[in-house]
């Protein structure tokens, strides 16, 4: 009984933190809200890349097998998390640079790049977000929590997806991205959208009917077949302060 209760205590003290409050720590610490724009001191985590560090360790330290132990809900955020702390790394490590595609070679794009080691597999940035999140959860709302560090994206998160408060994230991170106007302009005849709409339309087909359909739940102005949909430029510009 004595070596049972132990190798629990030993168990729970290594088991992955689903509160992931590491990275609370980082995003309380190393981000700023201005307007409605999230912006992140990329200079300050150069200088200091230990909470990061320590979050990727985390990270890097789920194993295949617990993993599989995780429910639905805990996977997501837990992807979710690891695409936004990794997009954080991947700038760290090339700061100071404008953009995220200036890291993007000429055949090759900075989300190609295989510098992410999770669960013994050499990842990029898309393979967690195209082969991971969007072919394993049907869900649309990620498009508006995961963070390409650029001021056209939506906002980073200021807290950690968790599975206990993640539909009101997701939520709140839809609505968040909808009302700013520096990113989308909707009226009843023409909604102005973030490129986003565009590049993820059938995402938003297949699991809301519509683009038109998806933002009417999220404005007070009627969106229907006869209002114009046209896209804005899209800003790669940096997310630093």
């Amino acid at each position: 009984m004595k070596y049972i209760l132990l190798f629990l205590l030993s168990f729970s003290a290594y088991a992955f933190d689903h509160e992931h409050k590491v990275w609370n720590q980082f995003l309380m610490a190393k981000t700023k809200m201005k307007g409605k724009q999230v912006l992140v001191d990329y200079q300050s985590i150069k200088m200091d890349p230990s909470l990061l560090k320590k979050y990727l360790e985390q990270l890097e330290g789920v194993t295949k097998s617990e993993f599989q132990e995780f429910n639905e809900k805990q996977k997501l955020s837990y992807w979710i998390n690891a695409y936004n702390a990794y997009t954080v790394k991947l700038i760290v490590d090339n700061y100071p640079v404008k953009s995220i595609k200036d890291l993007g070679g000429f055949l090759s794009s900075p989300w190609s790049k295989e510098f992410i080691k999770l669960m013994g597999q050499e990842m990029s940035l898309d393979d967690i977000e195209h082969k991971t999140i969007r072919k394993n959860f049907k869900e649309a709302r990620i498009h508006f929590v995961v963070n390409c560090a650029s001021m056209g994206c939506p906002s980073l998160y200021r807290e950690a997806i968790v599975a206990d408060k993640i539909e009101e994230q997701l939520e709140a991170a839809t609505k968040h991205f909808l009302t700013n106007s520096a990113k989308n302009q909707i009226s009843k005849k023409h909604a102005k959208l973030s490129k986003i709409f565009d590049w993820y339309e059938g995402d938003f087909e297949k699991y809301h009917g519509s683009v038109r359909k998806f933002i009417q739940k999220y404005t007070s102005e009627k969106v229907d077949k006869d209002t114009r949909v046209s896209y804005l430029d899209y800003d790669w510009s940096l997310n630093k302060f």
